[in-house]
């Protein structure tokens, strides 16, 4: 995999951090998306590079077609070479509201990141992949499209979106040999959850069959797995990655 480049949206921090930690530990060069944390972004190309791999930090907002474009463009002039991989992970506040203070522009602040971003980098990188006839595209959602969260339909909404997505991205681009694939994540406690203990989320704990809770790397390890031409025969599937709390959509 050391002749492919990954880029990882929202990388500066929590899930994003981890994934692109996983993809340069299997060889893959990454590129960093972040939107404003310059120096934890910063951070992790270095620590990419202490451990002898290749990474570059480059800030855009993905909701912005012309930052995509410039994110996209400068990508390839890092590395000299298009986008092999991407991973949509790119998120924003996911506040918590009823339906009675819920908004249709509450809905549309979600659906920014987890649809509008996705389709814009995945046209930018998708012509690249098509003439190379390889490429992967991981989309990530949530467990919250199965669980239904109360007061969060917002948010659940826009993972909900992944789903189809994800699927109808797969059926369209496999005869390019690009597979599309969504991860979808329990409750895995970042820097944006505080101070999570096992006993603090205890109650969420209880449903989980495995009997704790995830890390990053958890999700991080079937990221890379999806990236790898090891799963080059999986393709539009929706992987819950949340110890058994749901069982798939």
């Amino acid at each position: 995999m050391n002749s492919k480049v990954a880029l990882v949206t929202g990388a500066s921090r929590g899930l994003g951090k981890s994934m692109a930690l996983k993809l340069a530990d299997a060889g893959i060069k990454v590129i960093i998306n972040y939107n404003s944390n310059h120096e934890k972004a910063e951070t992790i190309v270095r620590d990419i590079k202490d451990s002898g791999g290749e990474a570059v930090a480059i800030s855009a907002n993905v909701t912005s077609e012309d930052d995509v474009k410039k994110l996209v463009a400068s990508s390839r002039e890092a590395f000299g070479q298009p986008i092999d991989i991407l991973v949509n992970n790119a998120t924003g506040p996911q506040p918590e509201l009823s339906l009675e203070d819920v908004t249709w522009e509450d809905y549309l602040d979600q659906l920014n990141f987890t649809v509008k971003a996705s389709l814009l980098l995945a046209k930018e990188v998708i012509p690249a992949m098509k003439e190379n006839q390889w490429g992967r595209i991981i989309n990530i959602g949530s467990e919250v499209v199965e669980l239904g969260n109360p007061e969060f339909s917002n948010y659940v909404t826009a993972k909900s979106a992944v789903v189809g997505m994800t699927r109808s991205w797969a059926n369209e681009l496999g005869k390019h040999n690009i597979t599309v694939n969504a991860v979808h994540p329990g409750f895995i406690p970042v820097e944006r959850h505080g101070e999570v203990t096992e006993d603090s989320a205890s109650s969420y704990i209880e449903g989980v069959p495995l009997k704790r809770l995830g890390k990053p790397e958890d999700v991080a390890s079937m990221v890379r797995f999806l990236a790898s031409d090891e799963a080059d025969f999986v393709t539009g599937q929706n992987i819950n990655v949340n110890g058994g709390k749901t069982f798939g959509v």
